[in-house]
């Protein structure tokens, strides 16, 4: 037995002395060249991000470092030692208490929903965005935006380390981590009472118009959800609290590492909380301050670890986003701006009954505040009220903090979880007019996911036709010249139905891609490939927007040698400008 744990001693010093070796000698910039250089290699391409790669070394470096020491710490030391057993028991009692069966029927009945709630979008057999590049060019990719988690889980959902569209597959696993988070989310802000009603009432949770874009994706769908689940775990532990900040820091980092458009998930649900430990007197001030304590400082050091020594930078201007942060000089204006921007994106995607529901919900989570407080009435009143305000910034996540924030939907799955929140605080043993307008909310969210799916799948069949016809006419009058460039001027129009849709729904126009002409980059990517238009050999046509371009075709007077319905096609037989009609 001395014997075993010598060798098992003498291992743990030798992985600590090769990996602190390997950490170190990263910190200098002439090893990191060497590692970049032979990524290169490797990969047969070149990079001109060098910058970012080594910053993202550097960062490896200091956070190998940092986690060999704990490592070390823990499994060498009698503290160290001490503190992960106390963690490790704690663990173990808390998972002891849960009656995990359950959750068996809770979990069944969520997947059913979810399941059907999506129904169309599968059916509609869409690649979104990302998508298309993945199921052509079979790359992952989600490094680059330090997904870790995503980039390795994916090797084993795929079965390959190169991606194939093995949809639908994906969306059903997505759907079945969406049912657990809502059935914990429930077990959590609910008091473990699950119940058929507040189950229906976390249906924001996964089937918000925000979230759906995140179902959408073939690829990426399971670790969106999985950033979800994660930010809700902890809460299962917090009867102990070296086990909760020991889970929420695991978790949230797991959560970064998956999707980062969650991370105001688990601040969301803290305060919450907070709030009804506060105002039921569940807890003493003091018991709850301390819960909110640990809970801020466990968020604010998962977010620290992964800033400084996971997560790679990308700070390139010329993107979407990057992950540079306001000044400190500008962080409260900027954050204000961000904030206001968010609130007036959210306001004018959601219809009017939408928004309706939304409000009646939040007046009925003060007016309960106010009715079951065992503080004093005109405290719980505004406080009810603070709450509401703070949670629905927290929705944005740390986004709120960005220089150059995303808007994109699935970037703002955190409000689909705010109202999920509020509508179990509501529903749960309070009175039948709170239940009925939660549920008229689900319900009016859930047929949308129904007519989203329909819309998607009318899009792509009407962009299918118009891509058909252009390429028809471009492959007769140009059947054998190669080296033309192409730029496309306008793009193609929504069909009616979704025009129909957006009508009280505007948000379906920033869920439905265009497919030909947009802005996007996929928009052009799709015509160009998607149908080996850009790998001809016999054309050799490459396929660039406006915007991609420093030479605007539009403004060098091409002769028009086609005009018909759809669009107008102008060359001089070495630039190609396609005015798409409406």
């Amino acid at each position: 037995m001395k014997n075993k744990e010598k060798l098992i001693r003498y291992c743990i010093y030798i992985i600590l002395i090769v990996g602190l070796t390997v950490c170190v000698a990263m910190l200098f910039s002439q090893v990191r060249l060497m590692i970049f250089e032979l990524a290169e290699r490797v990969a047969q391409r070149k990079t001109s991000q060098y910058q970012e790669w080594q910053r993202a070394l550097l960062s490896y470096a200091m956070g190998g470092i940092f986690f060999l020491i704990l490592f070390g710490y823990c499994l060498l030391t009698a503290s160290g030692k001490r503190l992960a057993n106390e963690i490790k028991s704690e663990i173990r009692d808390c998972l002891a208490k849960i009656d995990w069966r359950s959750f068996i029927k809770p979990v069944l009945v969520m997947s059913g929903i979810y399941l059907l709630g999506i129904l169309t979008i599968i059916r509609a057999n869409f690649s979104y965005t990302d998508d298309l590049k993945r199921a052509i060019e079979g790359f992952r990719r989600w490094y680059d935006w330090s997904r870790y988690v995503s980039e390795f889980s994916s090797i084993f959902v795929h079965g390959d380390t190169n991606l194939t569209d093995i949809s639908p597959l994906p969306q059903l696993l997505a759907v079945l981590l969406l049912s657990i988070s809502s059935v914990l989310l429930v077990y959590v802000i609910a008091d473990k009472k699950i119940t058929v009603t507040r189950l229906l009432a976390s249906i924001p949770l996964g089937l918000s118009p925000y979230f759906l874009g995140c179902l959408s994706f073939k690829f990426d769908a399971p670790y969106m959800a999985l950033s979800v689940l994660a930010s809700i775990v902890p809460f299962l532990f917090i009867t102990h609290k070296k086990a909760f900040f020991f889970c929420s820091v695991v978790s949230l980092l797991i959560m970064c590492m998956t999707y980062q458009a969650a991370s105001g998930i688990y601040p969301m649900i803290a305060v919450v909380l907070c709030f009804r430990y506060w105002n039921t007197r569940e807890k003493t001030n003091n018991e709850v301050l301390s819960f909110l304590g640990r809970s801020v400082f466990a968020f604010c050091f998962a977010m620290l670890v992964f800033n400084f020594f996971l997560m790679k930078p990308y700070l390139r201007d010329d993107y979407y986003t990057s992950t540079a942060m306001y000044p400190v000089s500008h962080l409260l204006s900027g954050t204000w701006s961000n904030i206001k921007d968010y609130a007036l994106i959210v306001n004018s995607d959601w219809g009017i009954i939408w928004k309706t529901c939304i409000i009646l919900i939040c007046i009925l989570f003060i007016i309960k505040s106010f009715n079951i407080s065992a503080q004093g009435k005109i405290y719980s009143f505004f406080v009810s009220i603070i709450v509401i305000g703070v949670s629905f910034i927290l929705s944005y996540g740390f986004y709120v903090l960005l220089a150059k924030p995303i808007y994109l939907p699935r970037a703002l799955i955190g409000f689909g979880s705010f109202l999920a929140i509020l509508c179990i605080y509501v529903i749960s043993d309070y009175n039948r007019i709170a239940t009925i307008v939660v549920i008229a909310l689900n319900w009016c969210l859930f047929v949308f996911a129904f007519s989203y799916g329909n819309a998607l799948a009318d899009q792509a069949r009407y962009a299918e036709f118009r891509i058909n016809i252009l390429l028809h006419d471009l492959s007769a009058l140009y059947p054998t010249q190669g080296g033309m460039q192409i730029q496309l001027k306008n793009s193609i129009d929504y069909t009616p139905s979704v025009k129909n849709i957006a009508k009280h729904y505007p948000v379906i126009e920033r869920l439905v891609p265009r497919r030909l002409g947009g802005d996007n980059y996929w928009d052009t990517y799709y015509f160009a490939n998607y149908f080996n238009f850009n790998q001809s050999e016999k054309t050799n046509i490459t396929v660039n927007s406006p915007n991609e371009n420093p030479i605007s075709f539009d403004s060098v007077d091409l002769p028009v040698v086609l005009d018909s319905y759809y669009h107008t096609i102008q060359s001089d037989g070495n630039y190609i400008l396609v005015v798409l009609k409406h």
